[in-house]
């Protein structure tokens, strides 16, 4: 512990995209004390202010500005490791922090899909947490490994969830139109987005259809209902758009679903997490919203904003749902996951 007494953590990929939105978002968090700033070799041993290309609106912190960034390896002073590492080195850096006895609150993929992993939206499977009594036993010393979902797929399963457990959900389409954030720094190249709008996100409806059945099944099986993704880039700075058809197995109306929505309050309220959102989702009644520009920042950027909730002639019920992706849907979860983590007593 730190003489503040906040809990000191360690940010892994620092310099990245992800990696500056966990600066940004930690930056006099009341439970959490950034005291390491790990990369590449590459940038290890420069000041971060030198590292970091920043392309955030806000400045860097001025504490982060002359921390010296170190390498991602095991070891730093640090119970809380939060990853934003790309997905190509991510997996085997992770193993090793959670093998060295550190928690690991990962946006990373790699393993988003293992049996044992918990794949985290608090407000949604809370109780999937008892999945890391598991990794304890494979991983000796306490560590342990904990995944939020892929940026697209928060919107849709926390936007989905209050309507699954409502109505129950027969099968789902989802078409998205997501951000150039998403696909980080340097990201899609001008000349490819100007005037344009790319149908093909590598293996990001893949993910979007097996992420969300995970989230909205139970620790021991994924939920069964079909799940079909159509991803899109846009000419969009933050926010992910999402246009949800549902097939329910009870019948019902947009007026229900909408009340449904509406209604929707996490079960995690009394537990005073800094991050967690008065309501996780706002419904819009404007039949123009919601909008990227005018909606991403709903709940400081952790509200997922749901409008246009209608009558589907071919499912029954149809949607438009917004996420800010590196908030919300990246480094914004990752940190109300590791909030839940020490409420429950995981840290």
């Amino acid at each position: 512990m730190s003489a503040d007494r906040r809990m000191q953590v360690a940010i892994l990929g620092a310099t990245g995209a992800v990696g500056q939105r966990f600066v940004q978002l930690l930056d006099g968090h009341p439970w959490f004390r950034v005291s390491a700033l790990a990369a590449s070799e590459r940038s290890a041993g420069q000041r971060y202010g030198q590292a970091v290309r920043w392309f955030l609106p806000q400045p860097i912190p001025e504490w982060a500005r002359d921390m010296v960034v170190v390498p991602c390896s095991p070891g730093l002073d640090a119970r809380v490791a939060f990853s934003g590492l790309d997905a190509s080195v991510a997996g085997p850096i992770e193993e090793e922090f959670a093998r060295a006895g550190c928690a690991v609150v990962s946006n990373s993929r790699n393993h988003r899909m293992d049996p044992d992993v918990p794949l985290l939206i608090p407000e949604v499977n809370a109780d999937h947490l008892d999945l890391i009594e598991a990794q304890k036993k494979k991983w000796r010393g306490g560590g342990f490994i904990v995944t939020n979902p892929n940026c697209s797929t928060v919107g849709l399963a926390l936007s989905a969830a209050p309507l699954h457990r409502a109505f129950g959900i027969r099968r789902l389409v989802v078409a998205t139109l997501q951000a150039i954030s998403g696909a980080g720094y340097p990201g899609v190249p001008s000349v490819d987005i100007l005037d344009n709008v790319i149908p093909y996100i590598g293996s990001e409806e893949e993910k979007m259809e097996s992420e969300t059945l995970k989230i909205l099944g139970t620790t021991r099986a994924a939920a069964t209902f079909a799940v079909s993704a159509h991803c899109h880039r846009v000419q969009v700075s933050d926010g992910h758009t999402l246009a949800v058809s549902v097939e329910t197995e009870q019948r019902t109306t947009p007026e229900e679903a909408t009340r449904v929505l509406r209604d929707f309050r996490s079960p995690l309220q009394s537990l005073g997490l800094p991050s967690l959102p008065e309501r996780p989702i706002v419904v819009r009644d404007e039949p123009d919203r919601p909008q990227p520009r005018f909606d991403r920042m709903a709940g400081n950027g952790m509200s997922v904003t749901v409008g246009r909730v209608r009558a589907c002639p071919a499912f029954g019920l149809k949607y438009e749902g917004l996420v800010h992706n590196t908030i919300r849907g990246a480094a914004g979860v990752a940190i109300l996951n590791a909030e839940l983590l020490k409420s429950k007593g995981y840290l």
